[in-house]
Formats: C-alpha cells, structure tokens, sequence
C-alpha cells in the first residue's frame, strides 16, 4: 500500500515530493506521502515496507547529489562532520547440530583469520555453564585489539538475564546484547543495576517513538551502552 501512494502523490502533483531548496527528492514529503492515513502504532506491521522504501529514497538522493550517503547525510545534520570509517564486527556461534566447542572455535578463528577484530557468538541456547564454557573457548583464541560480544536474542526473563549478567560480569566482553524482550525496558533498565559493563540493544524496535522510549526508560548509560537501530527494520523522522 506504500508504493501507490508515493506513485500517486507524485503523479498528482509532480513537485509534492520535491525539494525546492537543492532541486532532489525530499525524503520528508515521501515519508509523509507514505503514511498519509496511517494510525499511530502498529509499527512492526508496516516497519520493515517503510523502512525499505526510505532506504531506496535516501539513496537517490545520495546519488542525484553526486556524494557518498554518509557525506550527504553529516552535511545536512552535523555541521559537515562524518567518520568515513564504519565499525563492524562477524556475528555468528550459533547453536548448529553437532557443533560443540571445536566447530565453534573453528568457526570463531575463521572471523579473526578474516581481520574482524570484535566477533560475536549468541547465547541462551544451552544452559548458563555451558555457555559460560563455549564464552572461554573463544575467549582463548582472542590476541591484542580483539574483542568478544555475546547476544541473547530478547529470550530472557529478568530472572535469567541478571543470573547471566553476575556470570557474564567475570570476563571483559564487548557487549552483552538484548538480554530481553526488546519491548521490556524495565528488564533493561533493572538489568544495568547488575551489569556495568557494556550491554547493546534497540536492534528489534521499530519507531522513533519505540528508540525514544527506550533512551527515557531503559536505563541506557551513555557512556558505555550500545543502542543498535536497524534502518532495515525501523522507521521514523
């Protein structure tokens, strides 16, 4: 239902989802355009078609202006200051069948044979011990500038994910990623009582509103904590 409407607006009136001011496509007016009637909520309905079409939208803009989309963007919302250089780490250590600890470590050595210098594995899929084992496995493999990061993928009640986070406190991890529901930032935010170091989250919400409800309530410490938005997933101005 995304796509006629933009189709429409801009076939009705050819400059409504233009931008005067640089003579380009203003990524605004095809969001407004976008969610005309739209109900407020219902956000991981819709999330990812939005999602995607700004995406598409913000890269034509990119390319109409003749500048790399990080340019574009740091020009626009930060005074001209951009980072050309991007953080990125290998995820992966998933619970594959008949893994165990040598599959995971071959896979582990693999990331870092690759030049990854943070890799990540999950856990919550075994027991608390058994992760505990498969976090040290890896953590043996690990040189100077190399990092580990483990994600719970949201499975935990609070119960577990402080029981975690006091075993989890013993080693010098990147992250410990969404301990719990997404949704849940209460459970975040008692989380950060029992864990300090860094924990990420906010990879599953999917609006401006769920990010700012998670900034005012989930006890993000800004110092240390990741928050994880997935342009992919969300939307929002």
């Amino acid at each position: 239902r995304f796509i006629p409407r933009v189709l429409e607006a801009s076939t009705a009136a050819p400059e409504a989802l233009r931008d005067p001011e640089r003579d380009n496509l203003d990524p605004q007016r095809v969001w407004a355009a976008m969610m005309s009637n739209e109900k407020p909520g219902g956000h991981g309905e819709r999330s990812v078609a939005v999602g995607t079409i700004d995406m598409a939208v913000w890269d034509a803009v990119a390319k109409i202006e003749g500048k790399p989309l990080f340019r574009l963007l740091a020009d626009r919302y930060r005074g001209g200051k951009a980072d050309p250089r991007v953080f990125i780490y290998a995820a992966g250590g998933y619970y594959w069948p008949g893994q165990g600890i040598e599959g995971l470590t071959r896979e582990m050595q693999s990331y870092l044979d690759r030049g990854y210098s943070v890799v990540k594995k999950k856990i919550g899929g075994a027991s608390l011990a058994e992760d505990c084992q498969r976090i040290e496995a890896v953590l043996k493999l690990l040189g100077p500038g190399q990092r580990l990061a483990v994600d719970a993928n949201g499975r935990f009640d609070l119960k577990t994910a402080v029981a975690y986070a006091k075993a989890l406190s013993q080693y010098d991890l990147f992250w410990y990623e969404e301990a719990g529901d997404p949704l849940d930032y209460a459970l975040q935010a008692e989380l950060a009582q029992h864990y300090d170091k860094p924990m990420a989250t906010g990879e599953n919400l999917f609006s401006m509103q769920d990010a700012r409800n998670l900034i005012r309530y989930g006890g993000m410490r800004p110092d240390r904590d990741w928050l994880q938005f997935d342009c992919a997933l969300s939307y929002g101005l």
